[in-house]
């Protein structure tokens, strides 16, 4: 008999559910093989938070279920379990019970009640010959000890293989769920004639208010809110864009593409949770949609913020010989982007963790520390630049601007400290109720930088102020008024040209000599 330790089993249960749940609330078994563990064999059915049920139907009362009916419960559907027919073969034809396979559900909080340990120290999934004489368990099933709030839990169902059958059916079965928790579900056979065992057939999780995991329903109210917040944006930059539409900006126009993208993501997010709430799967079109419209969006804010870094637009007229790197990175960061998400959302790869998984964050992550070590750089260039220039209006946007964007990557770094410390210290997802909003940061961060940008570079009659112009115009009122004080009055109009002359230059090599260093 194998058997293993306490934290090491129940780790093991419930990290294995963890890992190998489908990003759905409906579960499917395709002849899934039972593995060995310890003293048992099992197969994971899943592993999801779900609130408790409103309401209990009266057993034998016809129901009609919703998805929006107040009813929690998992339902279970064709579950099938399948043999060797040399394992059917070793029992007589008319044997009533010639095989036990258990299905266990239980809250994470409980899963210390499953399994028992004869001496101390070590503890076993099964019950042995040692165990039922100490704790009074029955001898091949699961030792299960009663939860302290509800002595029917943890749950357990019975399905027995009668005579030489090779395969036997659980009827069509709903389980409430009466209190709210991150629920478990195992098939186990402790029969090691069962050995090779395969399972069939599905599950169907469901919370009150739909089919909708638990830890994602509060995704599909914040998607709705993120909404009105872009149409609100929207609205109020086309107004601003319409009144002063002479003077818009190049750099306007790539604001004006992001919030648009932001936009479309928020809407078709919100429609693709509902979807998932109504059916109890994701639409793998409509998610790799949306995927993909998240990830434009990512790489052009990106792009965004590294050209406003290096002064497209107000101090520099074009990238120069940076576009080609600066869009040759745009794409390395949409395809390692869109990767990343289509595996987390459309579950492509959904079994797969560890080595696979870090595959493909890492390559996202290095590119993100190369964007920020490549905007600061660029920026503390441009703040420069317009420092020695003087042109004050300028170099106060920017300024802003670099504060905000510090800010940003300050809250980032604390906020990733938290994720990790937040997952770390919840390896059975017990406060899954809260997870939700580290999704949601991320998108109010990026909601928030887009603001201070767009307040920053918002359309005015002032707009033409802040483009870049190969004369010293406005801005340079400190230069004027030096020329005025030491200048005699017949004389002003004769150095204010010669300096415009010598800055056309000035500034046109400088930006030639800058691209060519960076």
């Amino acid at each position: 008999m194998a058997c293993i330790s306490v934290h090491s089993l129940i780790t093991a249960l419930q990290l294995v559910a963890i890992l190998l749940s489908v990003e759905s609330s409906i579960h499917i078994y395709e002849r899934d093989p039972f593995r060995e563990v310890g003293n048992a064999y099992l197969v994971s059915g899943g592993s999801e938070g779900v609130a408790s049920s409103r309401f209990i139907p009266l057993p034998r009362r016809a129901f009609r279920s919703t998805a929006h009916d107040g009813l929690s419960y998992i339902r279970f559907e064709n579950i099938t379990f399948w043999r060797s027919k040399a394992a059917a073969d070793q029992h007589p034809t008319m044997a009533y019970n010639s095989g036990l396979v258990q299905i266990i559900i239980f809250e994470a909080a409980d899963r210390d009640n499953i399994g028992g340990s004869p001496y101390g120290g070590q503890r076993a999934i099964c019950c042995t010959s040692d165990l039922a004489k100490l704790e009074g368990c029955k001898q091949g099933e699961v030792i299960r000890a009663p939860s302290p709030t509800d002595a029917n839990w943890p749950m357990v169902l019975n399905v027995h293989f009668r005579g030489r059958q090779l395969s036997t059916q659980l009827k069509k079965k709903e389980v409430y769920i009466k209190k709210t928790g991150m629920y478990n579900l195992f098939f186990i056979s402790c029969d090691p004639k069962l050995k090779g065992m395969k399972v069939s057939g599905r599950t169907v999780w469901k919370n009150p208010d739909g089919y909708l995991p638990g830890r994602m329903s509060p995704l599909m109210k914040f998607y709705s809110i993120m909404t009105v917040a872009y149409i609100l944006l929207s609205a109020i930059w086309c107004l601003q864009y319409v009144r002063h539409r002479q003077d818009v900006l190049p750099l306007q126009y790539c604001i004006t593409g992001v919030i648009t993208l932001g936009l479309l993501e928020m809407i078709f997010w919100y429609f693709d949770y509902a979807y998932f709430n109504i059916t109890g799967a994701r639409p793998v079109g409509l998610t790799t949609w949306v995927v993909t419209i998240g990830a434009t969006r990512r790489t052009v804010s990106r792009l965004l913020i590294l050209s406003i870094s290096m002064g497209y637009g107000v101090a520099r007229p074009t990238l120069g010989g940076l576009t080609t790197k600066v869009l040759l990175l745009g794409i390395t960061y949409f395809v390692a982007s869109i990767l990343l998400n289509v595996t987390e959302y459309v579950g492509i790869i959904n079994d797969i963790a560890g080595r696979a998984r870090v595959l493909l964050v890492l390559p996202d992550a290095l590119l993100d520390a190369f964007l920020i070590l490549w905007i600061f750089t660029s920026l503390s260039k441009t703040l420069e630049q317009l420092q020695v220039k003087r042109s004050s209006v300028k170099l106060d946007i920017y300024r802003q601007f670099s504060n905000a964007l510090g800010i940003t990557v300050i809250a980032s770094a604390a906020w990733i400290g938290y994720e990790v410390y937040f997952k770390a210290t919840d390896p059975f997802n017990e406060r899954w109720q809260g997870g939700w909003i580290i999704t949601a940061f991320w998108d109010i961060l990026a909601f928030g930088l887009l603001c201070v940008i767009c307040y920053l570079w918002a359309p005015s009659q002032s707009s033409q102020r802040y483009a870049y112009s190969e004369a010293r115009g406005e801005d340079d009122d400190g230069e004027t008024e030096s020329l005025c004080n030491e200048t005699p009055q017949g004389g002003i109009g004769l150095v204010k040209i010669e300096r415009k002359e010598g800055s056309d230059s000035s500034d046109v090599e400088d930006d030639m000599q800058e691209a060519k260093r960076e």
